[in-house]
């Protein structure tokens, strides 16, 4: 089966609106958050300053038979001549050669540069080509990917409203860490105070985690770290930018006994094997729309497996059906992260992901098996992107 055209288009989803209202406003729109422009205080205090307010929308890969898959696409218009780029080089490709596909795209990009945005465009087409042969097949893609790994996955919530979460069923819980570097000793102490209200609120018999999202150095990591050591972090997860390699190697010198987890900013597969190779990290946190799509992540979950030591956890992967499926298949991948962005108060069946996206419940989550990915999207839903 060959691939006809490789285009980006719009999807028009129906607009889904609670009925339970909300308790209280939720952390996301407000709390202040570290990040890595936390040293600018015209933008410190929360990244909805400064993140880009790009569109998104989705890549569709169609087959000569008129059978088609989607993959996400973010952000949409600067990738739009990459996504042409892939048409014009993998149009009359075989559609079931994704493997090949996937080794095409990363070279034809080497001109402009394969990490980065390019990567998206990659992982829209690669889980694009995966959704259309599911479906062309009749399979869920976790069969695709190896079939069930296990009967429900763990699934851990990742905001600041741990009371609500808990309330949810979540046993795992991890926090958006407030401040950083440029708030001195006061932001250390207001943090370490964060973290302890949070074990006080979940308890000792649950796991809790630290987000620090790019925004520290290696001493502020080291500093943060002792301090918040009575209460059991499983892990601290991306505090430095993803491209101080050396950095990393430092952090884990001077942090032998603590798990460090990062990842969801690092691009292909051998960003992945160097630090599984130098040990910097105990969990790999790859997202399936950034690394290159599922076919990335199936080395990295290969090469994560066979280390024997460090582990892979897909970043948000249940906040999209995407992970989902990859993780049901993967023993590499123990637990399932859900950001809870929805109001507090409202159940997740009410406005949890898209139609056809399995909702955790109870702090598990079991994926649908529709084929492909299971997106429960009409032909007359999806339109040419403008």
């Amino acid at each position: 089966m060959k691939i006809q055209s490789i285009r980006v288009v719009k999807v028009n989803f129906p607009v889904r609106q609670p009925k339970t209202p909300a308790r209280r406003e939720g952390w996301g729109p407000s709390d202040e958050v570290a990040n890595p422009m936390s040293r600018y205080p015209h933008v410190k205090r929360h990244r909805s300053l400064w993140l880009p307010k790009f569109e998104g929308a989705y890549v569709q890969v169609t087959a000569e038979d008129g059978s088609w898959g989607l993959g996400p696409l973010w952000p949409a218009r600067p990738l739009a001549p990459i996504i042409e780029h892939f048409n014009e080089q993998l149009s009359g490709q075989d559609c079931f050669a994704i493997e090949r596909l996937a080794d095409m795209m990363f070279r034809l990009t080497k001109a402009y540069g394969t990490q980065g945005l390019a990567s998206y465009a990659i992982s829209a087409v690669d889980l694009a080509l995966w959704d259309l042969k599911g479906r062309i097949l009749g399979q869920p893609a976790y069969q695709l990917f190896g079939g069930p790994a296990r009967e429900k996955m763990f699934c851990y919530a990742t905001g600041n409203d741990v009371d609500w979460y808990k309330e949810l069923g979540f046993r795992a819980f991890k926090l958006a860490c407030p401040y950083g570097p440029a708030d001195g000793l006061d932001g250390l102490r207001k943090n370490v105070e964060f973290v302890a209200k949070a074990r006080e609120t979940i308890g000792d018999e649950n796991e809790l985690m630290l987000d620090c999202w790019m925004a520290f150095d290696v001493e502020y990591t080291v500093r943060l770290a002792e301090a918040l050591r009575p209460y059991r972090l499983k892990w601290m997860e991306e505090y430095l930018v993803p491209e101080d390699l050396d950095g990393h190697i430092a952090v884990r010198e001077r942090l032998p006994w603590q798990t460090l987890a990062t990842g969801e900013h690092w691009y292909t597969h051998y960003t992945f094997q160097w630090a599984i190779n130098h040990r910097v990290v105990d969990i790999l946190q790859a997202d399936i729309m950034w690394c290159g799509g599922a076919t990335t992540m199936q080395k990295v979950a290969a090469a994560a497996d066979a280390s024997g030591a460090v582990g892979l956890i897909i970043h948000g992967g249940g906040n999209n059906i995407y992970g989902q499926h990859f993780t049901y298949a993967s023993p590499a991948c123990p637990w399932l992260e859900c950001f809870v962005g929805t109001p507090v108060g409202v159940p997740l069946e009410e406005c949890w992901g898209l139609p056809g996206q399995a909702v955790p419940k109870d702090g598990w989550l079991v994926p649908n098996d529709a084929p492909g990915f299971g997106l429960e999207v009409s032909a007359a839903m999806v339109e040419p992107f403008a």
